[in-house]
């Protein structure tokens, strides 16, 4: 009679499978932009994010949702943006999701060892199913492999208590409308990589008319890169401003932006959306695939359909002015 509960007290919070160990490693890469790096972990019902913090002026996070939105296909059919590739569709990101906490749990760990620990189940070629289970005997995460036959890899991962303090990211719309842009991944990485010569500090604008972005490095010397919107459509995916801004921002931060982006979001004509907000907050959202992998399947204009995805977004704290 009284077995019941102790059952449900030991029951763990989550247990949940994913069959993309690699899709989850090149989510997590993404956020990581230094070798030692502390990250908090949230469980909800729907799903788990992961966040990180640098010196008060950079956070990001991975969302890796229990379900998620897609369209099947985008208006373009060469393009898609972040607007585009969130509608119709719902995909169920894990192939296993039993969640049993009250609440939201939260915990501290070590980010550079989870995205190590994950490579230790991922297989050139080959879509590892791994289980993912919060907390263990001693509060440790747990990661188990569970399609292999003749073999079981097994790992424990030493949490912490996380830190108390709330990091202050509000994300305020600047105006009545959304002053943001989207541009093709690889060319915003390409233009960020180029502003690491003149020195520590890139000037973000946006300009009404004509349509145009504007990232202008200044330091040891100064390089100005443009994107014209109706100029450069293949590479200016999308954008909107009503009112002309400027704000700088240090180079390390945007640099962390880009500098781990996988290789398959430029190939799947994904793009990044940049949004300006209130103060000058910069906020930068990734698509990054986690589905299974598969032969692709490719239609005759290029585009590649869109599967599971992970939701990676940073915020970047403008430089103070004088």
């Amino acid at each position: 009679m009284n077995s019941s509960p102790a059952i449900e007290q030991d029951a763990p919070d989550l247990v949940c499978q994913l069959d993309n160990v690699q899709g989850m490693v090149d989510a997590l890469t993404c956020v990581r932009w230094k070798r030692h790096q502390d990250a908090l972990v949230e469980l909800s019902e729907h799903g788990i994010v992961l966040i990180v913090e640098e010196s008060g002026c950079l956070q990001a996070k991975v969302y890796l949702q229990r379900e998620v939105w897609i369209s099947p296909k985008p208006s373009n059919s060469i393009h898609q943006t972040v607007e585009s590739v969130m509608l119709y569709v719902c995909e169920k990101l894990f192939t296993k999701y039993e969640y049993g906490a009250e609440g939201r749990p939260r915990f501290g760990i070590s980010l550079g060892l989870l995205v190590d620990c994950l490579n230790t189940f991922s297989s050139p070629g080959h879509s590892n199913t791994i289980e993912i289970k919060y907390p263990g005997p001693d509060m440790e995460l747990l990661l188990k492999s569970v399609d292999t036959l003749n073999s079981c890899i097994y790992s424990e991962i030493r949490t912490r208590i996380p830190e108390t303090s709330e990091w202050d990211y509000n994300f305020e719309q600047a105006g009545t409308a959304p002053l943001t842009f989207t541009v093709k991944s690889a060319a915003l990485k390409e233009a960020i990589d180029d502003l690491e010569w003149p020195g520590s500090s890139v000037q973000i604008s946006l300009q009404k008319s004509p349509p145009c972005v504007t990232f202008r490095g200044e330091g040891h010397g100064d390089l100005q890169i443009d994107f014209m919107y109706y100029a450069n459509t293949d590479l200016l995916l999308a954008f909107h401003c009503d009112t002309e801004v400027s704000y700088g921002y240090k180079y390390k931060f945007l640099k962390a932006i880009t500098a781990n982006i996988p290789g398959n979001v430029a190939r799947e004509n994904r793009g990044s959306k940049l949004t300006i907000g209130r103060g000058g907050m910069l906020k930068v959202q990734h698509l990054v695939s986690v589905a299974k992998a598969l032969a692709p399947q490719v239609e005759s204009a290029g585009y590649q359909p869109p599967s599971r995805i992970a939701y990676i977004e940073f915020f970047v704290k403008p430089e103070e002015t004088a």
